[in-house]
């Protein structure tokens, strides 16, 4: 039987183009939903649908302890379409907790399961004020005071979780998403990045990233990106084939 993936967030923005990738691999990829009208979506990419609320750390549990997964992709969020001003709000609450109580339930499911590797999800544009572009040694923003404090607590939460675990554990700094399923048909604001592109570096670290952190976007001035060139063999022009 082949190696397993346990891709949380399979129908997201990037876990929706990611989970044909690692199916195209050979891996067999169990994919998460809260939405069981999504499941059929996930059929129809190659992956085992699988329902279920990752604040819900029993059930989650039990669902890694089955698939036995060598390796767990973090790509949970939950955001409203196109980043809807009018509901950002009460999305960066859902979202940060999500990246706090999520991850840490996801985190304690994976190392029970005997997951060997962790890949997730995190954001390029969480960097304290400083000289650009902003590698991955410099220090993410502290100042906690104001909605982006919502956002930076659940960012630093996850990160840290992530890169404590006693597992093989890999951040990926997305920049600003844009392309399929993003709501963005072009790139906007510092940093950005094609959704496919985004989907690409977590394909590439499965196998060629050594634990750490990657910088992931385009070349503007704003993030420097040659550990994931240089590492993982990430282009930020990759696109999936029509």
């Amino acid at each position: 039987m082949a190696e397993c993936i346990f891709l949380a967030g399979a129908t997201g923005a990037i876990g929706r183009r990611l989970a044909p990738l690692y199916v195209a691999s050979g891996w067999r990829v169990v994919g998460t939903t809260r939405s069981s009208a999504k499941a059929a979506l996930l059929r129809e990419l190659g992956v085992e649908p699988l329902v279920v609320d990752v604040f819900d750390a029993a059930a989650l549990h039990d669902a890694l302890a089955a698939a036995r997964p060598q390796v767990v992709v973090h790509q949970l969020t939950d955001l409203p379409p196109a980043l809807d001003p009018a509901r950002m709000a009460e999305a960066a609450q859902r979202n940060a907790r999500i990246r706090s109580e999520g991850t840490r339930n996801l985190v304690a499911a994976a190392v029970a399961a005997g997951a060997q590797r962790m890949l997730a999800q995190s954001i390029g544009f969480a960097y304290a004020d400083g000289p650009l572009p902003h590698n991955e040694d410099d220090p993410l923003d502290s100042d906690f005071d104001g909605p982006r404090g919502v956002t930076l607590r659940g960012v630093a939460s996850l990160e840290q979780q992530v890169l404590q675990a006693p597992l093989e554990a890999i951040v990926l700094r997305y920049g600003r998403l844009y392309g399929p399923g993003t709501g963005f048909g072009t790139a906007s604001g510092a940093g950005p990045v094609h959704v496919d592109a985004a989907a690409r570096a977590a394909e590439l670290a499965l196998t060629r990233g050594t634990p750490g952190i990657y910088n992931i976007a385009e070349t503007d001035g704003t993030l420097d990106c040659a550990k994931a060139e240089r590492l993982l063999g990430w282009r930020a022009d990759w696109r999936i084939a029509p």
